[in-house]
């Protein structure tokens, strides 16, 4: 009995299918490599084409920061008188002043004027370094921008005050409260020699104006709240000229900061230096 499928196809037709079924892998190979190809090709376009809308973000995000260092603060060396008021619910209030030099963002003078028992004492920061000169001690001694300086306040709150630059910015939205509308973004620290861990930040969205401020631990744990209120003309523009610090953890403990007398005035680069301390009673 001879196999009905023996030789159904054979000879030059078998040729031609062999033939057909080679070209056709041929073919199939060739397309899964062009396609292969272009998902190669397409991958770091999409990717770039993330990248791009992600730094323009990070771009408007710091220029957010600097415009809103600026109305802080002159870029121009100043002067400024300060005044810090600390309310805690188990102590009487207290009242320290104090006159503070700047010029650019690395290099403050800080000189206590009340209470009288601590006058003379003065700091100095370089960069993201601070000393304090005691009168009763020879050499400054050096001190953390995160120490406390008097209730409420750190010393890189009256110290340094260079958001733009020792913080990482990210917009994270933006909020509309009455008649302004305000970005809100998050500020990262660039290295532990910064004041804060992170800051969440409000600044007005037409005028850049600073208007409240989360400070936060590197446990994300929140410190404080600053409110920037009572703008006023001083040094150009008008700036906030009274900064509330609540403790978040305790209600009832806030340190209010009152800025006046600030005048851009000329400073030398030599008054920012260890040895000049001396002069500066």
């Amino acid at each position: 009995m001879h196999n009905r499928y023996t030789n159904v196809v054979d000879g030059p037709a078998k040729a031609y299918i062999v033939s057909s079924g080679g070209a056709k892998s041929k073919m199939a190979a060739a397309l899964f490599r062009t396609a292969r190809v272009a998902v190669l090709l397409l991958v770091p376009a999409l990717l770039l084409a993330q990248a791009v809308p992600q730094a323009a973000d990070d771009d408007l995000a710091k220029s957010i920061v600097e415009k809103a260092d600026q109305v802080r603060f002159p870029v121009e060396p100043f002067e400024v008188s300060v005044a810090i008021s600390t309310t805690d619910a188990s102590e009487p209030a207290e009242v320290r002043r104090y006159r503070v030099l700047a010029k650019g963002h690395e290099n403050t003078i800080i000189m206590v004027t009340e209470p009288a028992s601590d006058r003379g004492q003065i700091f100095l920061m370089k960069g993201r370094d601070l000393w304090i000169f005691l009168p009763a001690v020879s050499q400054p001694v050096r001190l953390s921008l995160a120490q406390r300086l008097t209730g409420q306040v750190a010393n890189g709150d009256l110290a340094r005050a260079n958001f733009g630059g020792d913080y990482a910015a990210k917009l994270l939205r933006t909020e509309n409260t009455g008649n302004e509308s305000r970005y809100v973004l998050e500020l990262t620290a660039i290295d532990r020699s910064v004041t804060y861990h992170r800051v969440i930040y409000w600044v007005g969205q037409t005028n850049y104006r600073p208007y409240r401020a989360e400070f936060y631990s590197l446990s994300d744990r929140l410190l404080k709240i600053c409110l920037y209120e009572n703008y006023k003309p001083m040094a150009g523009r008008e700036r906030p000229t009274r900064l509330v610090m609540q403790n978040a953890l305790a209600k009832d403990e806030e340190s209010v900061l009152e800025y006046s007398n600030m005048r851009v005035r000329d400073l030398p680069d030599r008054m920012f230096t260890k040895d000049y301390l001396k002069r500066l009673e």
